[in-house]
This record gives structure tokens, sequence and C-alpha cells, in this order.
């Protein structure tokens, strides 16, 4: 794991904006949220509070994922996207490039997780008292030792598609955490938030927000 934090300087990308939500695209090595010392402090909301000091999280993405993420702009808009993320009524698409060829086209993973306390922040599957972690996935493509795949998590636990894909047997390549050997020969994850569907707090309306892959 790197130890030293230099964050992109990219400017912020805003996918879609109205008077309740904020729509970005998060830049792969920035993190969410700030993290715990001052130089963790430089983060996509303290970034965004600076122009928009009402913003308010509702969902994170890793540090070393890139794509679509939503922020409230309203305390209603907060409480109702919130709401949507805890009952599992967004849905979610990542593309991924994976280590080695996946032989099955589609499928779908169903290993609880919990956090490797000594280890943390990494995430294992535990049986016993893990909580309940699925993700369907699809191949795109092939290359010579690499697929790409499509997934949709159903549940949003934390490194949830970085740990299913290890258990497939196929690390998400750049995983500074799970990924070893060639697997970890990439200039990043290869993990992209390409696609967030939900319904606007201000009417219910569904919404669709993409961000293009940037590999």
């Amino acid at each position: 794991m790197d130890t030293i934090y230099a964050p992109p300087q990219d400017p912020l990308k805003i996918i879609h904006m109205d008077h309740e939500i904020l729509v970005v695209d998060k830049p792969a090595g920035l993190l969410s949220v700030p993290g715990k010392g001052e130089h963790l402090a430089d983060c996509l909301i303290a970034r965004i509070k600076a122009v928009f000091p009402e913003v308010l999280l509702i969902h994170r993405l890793d540090r070393d994922t890139s794509g679509v993420m939503i922020f409230a702009l309203t305390p209603h808009a907060q409480r109702h996207i919130g709401l949507q993320f805890e009952k599992r009524q967004t849905k979610k698409t990542y593309v991924a490039w994976v280590h080695g060829h996946i032989a099955e086209k589609t499928g779908t993973v169903d290993l609880p997780l919990i956090v490797d306390w000594p280890n943390r922040p990494r995430q294992m599957v535990d049986h016993e008292t893990g909580k309940q972690a699925i993700t369907d996935w699809r191949v795109v493509r092939y290359t010579e030792d690499q697929t790409r795949v499509r997934l949709m998590p159903k549940t949003g636990r934390s490194h949830q598609l970085r740990v299913h894909m290890l258990a497939l047997g196929h690390p998400i390549m750049g995983d500074p955490f799970y990924a070893t050997g060639a697997a970890r020969e990439a200039p990043r994850l290869m993990l992209h938030a390409e696609q967030l569907r939900l319904r606007h707090p201000d009417g219910g309306a569904g919404l669709s927000f993409s961000a293009k892959c940037p590999f």
C-alpha cells in the first residue's frame, strides 16, 4: 500500500446538479472523505464544500476507485437517497479489469464479508459473522491475460467488489490490498463506478448518471 498520499489535482467534474443533488465523477487516488491526520485532509467532499458549502455525504467510493458519486444539497435529499441505498433500491454498475480469464460469461458471488481487524481496512469472507454481500458479474471481453467485467453489486459492503473478484480467483488489476504478482502491475486500481440509477428526492423520477471509464 502506498504510504504517500498524493491525490490528483484535477478540477471538479460535475455530471449533474440541481436544487437537491450534485453528481460528480470522482478521480482515482482521491479520498471521498478525510482520512485520519492532517495529511489526509484533502478529499472530494472538502473540495466540493469549498464551492458548495451546503453539500452532504450520502455514500463513498474507495480512494483508488473512480466514477459516479452523488452528494445531497439538502437534508431531505440526504435522507431520501440514503434510504434508497439502505433499502437496495439504487442500481450501481462498475467496470473492472481482472487478472486472468474468467471461464464463465456471467455469475453471482454471494459471500459474506467482515473487516480483517489485524489488517484493516482489508476485508475478508467470513461465513460465521460476516454481513451478506452479493455481486452479479458479466464478462465484457478478454485480452491475453485479463478479463474486462461489468460488476453489479446488490449490497454495498466495504471493498465488496475487490474481495469478491479475489474470491473468484481473479483479483482486480492494480489492487494495492488484494492483488499480488502480475495482477499488481497496473497504473491504478482498475475499478470504475460507471453508472448509478436512483429516484430523484423531489418527485421520485427515475434518474441515471454515467461517467466514461478512463481505462
